[in-house]
């Protein structure tokens, strides 16, 4: 449920975010167990416990540049960024379904997810051609000034404007999200100071539901997504998850370029085919004899296919002349705070 955020904005934002950069708001009970994507998954404070946050009074975070804008001008940033990200899109192509992909990258705190919803920014319009288009939405240290974050604020502001743009009733919007999940089956959403509100099944159905796309496509990337089937579920909608709603998903963590999923879909498989679920197949296997030869517990990924949905990407695939491979490359890391890293 939306808490922290909330609060911030029923306050002045000065004073909140000082409160916030002396003390810290949590935005999630202590014991919240979070899962890793890489191996097994372990047991992990809450959000705000797990980020590298306040060590003193005159110490903002770890994880926050040095000679970055300041909590306080990234926050203010936000709906100008925003709305610049969509005048960026490239003009509706009339007379054929259009594809919207929204990336979002949830967790500050690893350059892997920023990897990932970078990578799916720049498949899908790239490879795809004219009539797809991308906006990106990430929390990354070396992004701040570059895209905005990945909020569930920014998310409503995002899909509100691309209501605009699209037409909802012939328009196919994918939504890709990549952080760390929880049992509870709560995406991370994080970018350590900022007290930022966690999305849950339940708020991520409810988002959509407010809008008027007909068409979705929802890639949850997370551990124990597949618990965000039931809450997605519905007419017009494809839902892939990395894993079933009581398995970890792998391969996210300072040794990792992208996650398992994230090499296998996006990678991988559609740059061999532009049929979403073809692709999931292809990756679903791919994953599979990757977790067998590491020994590790089956993430076994989720599709649910709901009614319409697969004709009407079909209709959109018969406009798609798919173009060349896109190679994966991961960002500069982002671990030096002092020297952020441009975006590609």
């Amino acid at each position: 449920m939306r808490t922290a955020l909330t609060a911030l904005l029923a306050f002045a934002a000065g004073a909140l975010l000082m409160l916030a950069l002396s003390h810290r708001v949590p935005t999630a009970p202590a014991a919240t167990p979070v899962a890793t994507h890489a191996g097994t998954p372990s047991t992990a404070p809450a959000p705000a416990e797990t980020s590298a946050g306040t060590t003193d009074d005159n110490t903002t975070s770890d994880n926050w540049p040095d000679q970055g804008p300041s909590p306080e001008q990234v926050m203010y940033a936000q709906h100008s960024m925003v709305r610049k990200a969509l005048a960026e899109l490239a003009p509706r192509v009339a007379g054929r379904p259009n594809l919207y992909v929204l990336a979002f990258g949830a967790d500050g705190g690893e350059d892997v997810f920023r990897n990932e919803a970078e990578y799916a920014a720049r498949l899908f319009p790239t490879r795809f051609g004219a009539g797809t288009h991308a906006l990106l939405l990430e929390n990354n240290p070396g992004t701040l000034e570059q895209h905005p974050l990945a909020t569930w604020s920014n998310l409503e502001d995002a899909l509100d404007g691309l209501a605009h743009v699209m037409k909802p009733d012939e328009d196919i919007l994918l939504v890709y999200l990549t952080t760390h999940g929880d049992e509870d089956h709560n995406l991370l959403v994080d970018m350590d100071p900022l007290p930022l509100d966690q999305i849950g099944a339940p708020d991520l159905a409810d988002i959509l539901a407010k809008r008027p796309f007909k068409w979705k496509v929802v890639v949850v990337n997370a551990c124990y997504s597949g618990g965000f089937v039931p809450a997605l579920h519905g007419p017009g909608t494809l839902v892939l998850t990395a894993a079933r709603a009581d398995r970890s998903s792998f391969g996210c963590g300072s040794d990792s370029d992208i996650t398992y999923f994230g090499r296998a879909w996006l990678v991988d498989a559609l740059n061999r085919t532009p049929d979403f679920m073809a692709a999931f197949k292809q990756a679903s296997g791919e994953i599979a004899q990757w977790e067998q030869k590491d020994k590790l517990t089956p993430s076994e990924p989720q599709m649910d296919v709901g009614a319409g949905i697969a004709d009407q990407l079909s209709l959109w695939r018969q406009h798609v002349v798919p173009g060349p491979a896109i190679p994966f490359k991961p960002a500069p890391p982002s671990s030096d705070a002092d020297h952020p890293a441009s975006s590609p």
